[in-house]
């Protein structure tokens, strides 16, 4: 199927770019989100008029997702949660709580669906999260996470 892509997406292509992908990916994911439009006459010419103001809020995004990334990289942020005592969490860290941490202690909003832990955070100890903040602009933190004190 043919999309026009409405911004930059990584490893599939750039803002204006008429491509071809699988009908479900585009339907279910590129259009959905509003990352493409379908690749008609109409749509293309649309495209072309608007591709400078697409390319201004381009890079508008990616500048904000650059000072985030000087903010918070190679950051180590502390997670509290009750633990047994073989250090294996009740229950794991998502990426929601991951998000939280960052917006108290640093004051910037990140979504959590950008937020990859290399491999999920269910024990105690410290853990590589990569964080995609733009489609040219990764970063990565350190997610300690340590045992809460029991409540007696």
């Amino acid at each position: 199927m043919k999309i026009i892509l409405l911004e930059n997406v990584r490893k599939i292509g750039s803002i204006g770019e008429i491509i071809d992908v699988k009908r479900g990916f585009a339907r279910n994911y590129l259009i959905t989100k509003k990352k493409a439009l379908f690749a008609s006459k109409e749509n293309i010419k649309e495209v072309e008029k608007i591709k400078q103001e697409l390319n201004k809020k381009d890079q508008d995004r990616k500048k904000e997702a650059k000072l985030i990334h000087e903010k918070i990289k190679n950051k180590r942020y502390k997670i509290k949660k009750l633990s047994t005592e073989n250090n294996e969490l009740y229950g794991s860290v998502k990426p929601t709580e991951i998000s939280k941490v960052l917006e108290e202690i640093e004051q910037v909003q990140v979504n959590p669906s950008l937020i990859q832990p290399s491999k999920e955070i269910k024990s105690l100890g410290d853990f590589d999260v990569f964080i995609n903040l733009h489609s040219e602009v990764q970063t990565q933190i350190v997610i300690e996470t340590v045992a809460q004190e029991e409540i007696k």
